[in-house]
């Protein structure tokens, strides 16, 4: 919190020293923007929003311990092709949400716009280059800031995110500004969801580009009506613009979120998935002891333990072997001769001679058809 607030003023500090030296301040004294020109005083404003994100991806990174792309996703990193198909959704839907509270407020002295007009095409065109070049980040660094590092850190501290959510939605409304009520309500009904949405999807992908089109519409449209440099914010949201949100905010959420879920996209990190694979699938098999990890199913199945049962056929038995499984003693008439006893290797086993002894006490038992050496 701290290196945000440094960042921030170094970034407006910067500004004023760059409006005096190049004179390029407003005409009052008492105005509040820094620069003459609207839409370098903007540039400025987004500026120091945006260096939230790399105060954020540093503080997780130095701070935290731990890799800063953990801020971003699941993954560890934004999962593009994931934020692409999010903005094909955000966009349109905006578009129509924009349309219908125009629509809904058009001809009321409160909608009507209080700029200076269409300011030209010249400067409407280098207006959408520049907000088309930093608007994003702007959004983005709101995201990071309060629905990726503050959710976490908060969250790891009570142990569950939804208290995380509850808070930073709390403040992200606040840090828009005290306006009228409705729009205060605006801001933290839509960041509830967006909380909701970034746990639903493992990252932050599907709110940035909602955000990040909510806040081109909106600053574009301010740049056609020459409104850019008005001081109102989401915070002076009328009640209309409040009504509409309750409809598309859950419903470009819910969207998403089955979307996500027909994509197969991740929710939680790979370690905390359950084991599924070739561990799981050694676990199950004949014989196993219990549950294997994936990264030990290899050597597991290399290096298989001996299996219980006979050790081999009678007639493979070798001369001389493993000690055999003790069994009862064979009855008297039936043991060998204690001398060398030679048996043809094929036809009926030779029985034991009137005057043969007592077997001896250790060695294997011969197995029948088998030649026993002295």
């Amino acid at each position: 919190m701290l290196l945000l607030f440094v960042g921030i003023v170094v970034v407006t500090g910067l500004a004023a020293v760059l409006a005096e030296v190049l004179d390029a301040g407003p005409d009052s004294p008492d105005s509040e923007v820094f620069f003459k020109d609207p839409v370098a005083d903007m540039a400025f404003q987004l500026v120091g929003i945006a260096i939230g994100i790399p105060v954020v991806l540093w503080g997780a990174r130095y701070l935290g311990r731990r890799p800063a792309g953990t801020v971003s996703s699941v993954l560890g990193r934004l999962r593009w092709k994931w934020l692409g198909l999010c903005a094909a959704v955000a966009v349109p839907m905006i578009i129509v949400q924009f349309g219908i509270m125009i629509a809904w407020t058009w001809g009321e002295e409160s909608a009507e716009p209080a700029g200076d007009g269409f300011p030209g095409w010249t400067a409407f065109l280098v207006s959408l280059a520049v907000l088309g070049a930093l608007v994003p980040f702007q959004a983005a660094a709101e995201e990071y800031v309060f629905r990726g590092w503050l959710v976490q850190v908060i969250g790891r501290a009570v142990r569950s995110p939804w208290p995380a959510v509850v808070i930073a939605s709390l403040l992200f409304a606040l840090a828009h500004g005290f306006g009228e009520l409705s729009g205060f309500i605006l801001l933290f009904y839509s960041a509830l969801w967006w909380g909701w949405l970034v746990i639903r999807t493992g990252g932050l992908e599907a709110v940035i580009t909602m955000h990040a089109a909510n806040n081109l519409l909106a600053f574009g449209l301010a740049a056609g009506f020459g409104e850019l440099a008005s001081t109102e914010t989401a915070a002076d949201a009328p009640w209309q613009a409040m009504a509409v949100e309750f409809v598309f905010a859950p419903l470009y959420c819910l969207v998403m979120a089955r979307i996500a879920d027909r994509r197969g996209v991740a929710r939680v990190s790979p370690g905390e998935e359950p084991r599924t694979g070739a561990g799981a699938e050694f676990a199950a098999g004949a014989g196993a002891a219990g549950a294997v990890g994936p990264g030990l199913a290899a050597s597991h199945a290399s290096t298989p333990g001996p299996v219980p049962g006979p050790v081999a056929a009678p007639a493979a038995a070798p001369a001389y072997g493993p000690e055999p499984v003790p069994g009862p003693e064979p009855a008297p008439e039936s043991r060998p001769t204690s001398g060398p006893v030679s048996a043809p290797e094929s036809g009926p086993e030779r029985a034991p001679g009137p005057g043969s002894g007592p077997a001896p006490e250790s060695g294997p038992e011969p197995a029948p058809g088998s030649r026993v050496e002295p």
